[in-house]
């Protein structure tokens, strides 16, 4: 995937600034795709030339002019055409799987710590996901079809996160009873 389809996904349920774009990266899409600030205004200006959004500029009497960002049709169309693709596997780049890979090298202690680490933080984002579900989502059988399509995203971070704290605890088990021999 690349970042223009998250940015076209997101000007696909609502029009945005690129400043708006880049607040809603962080509490939505951001979960499982990262752009810093830099990185989508410029992929808006490529979108802009190619005719996948237009911009509307409002002045605001300041330096800056506020731009809004549309979808345009071609755009859309666009969007429709790669979501019909087949969804490459995106590569699993995790530090810790780095450093179990190599965890030979250190003490079992210093790997279980890390392990704890990554545990608690897993557990943290599992909270947080479950929260949104539980504020936006407390009745999936009532869902709209663009509110479906959140929750099953949202229930995947989930599952994703419960899976890397069971990981964690394995691992350390693992490695506790590794070091009892």
């Amino acid at each position: 995937m690349a970042l223009a389809h998250a940015v076209m996904c997101l000007l696909a349920h609502q029009d945005y600034s690129g400043y708006e774009i880049a607040k809603e990266f962080a509490g939505s899409v951001g979960y499982f795709w990262q752009a810093t600030h830099q990185q989508i205004y410029r992929e808006l200006k490529k979108l802009e030339q190619q005719g996948l959004v237009s911009v509307e500029v409002i002045p605001q009497g300041k330096p800056l002019d506020k731009k809004i960002y549309h979808l345009t049709e071609v755009g859309r169309q666009k969007l429709t055409e790669w979501i019909d693709q087949e969804s490459e596997l995106g590569p699993l780049r995790e530090d810790i799987l780095v450093k179990m890979f190599a965890g030979h090298l250190v003490p079992k202690e210093v790997l279980i710590q890390q392990l704890e680490m990554h545990r608690r933080r897993h557990h943290k984002r599992l909270e947080a996901y479950q929260e949104i579900a539980q504020n936006s989502f407390s009745h999936p059988e009532k869902l709209t079809d663009n509110e479906l399509c959140k929750y099953m995203t949202l229930r995947m971070g989930i599952r994703c996160e419960q899976e890397w704290i069971n990981w964690c605890e394995e691992s350390k088990k693992m490695l506790e009873n590794l070091r009892k021999q």
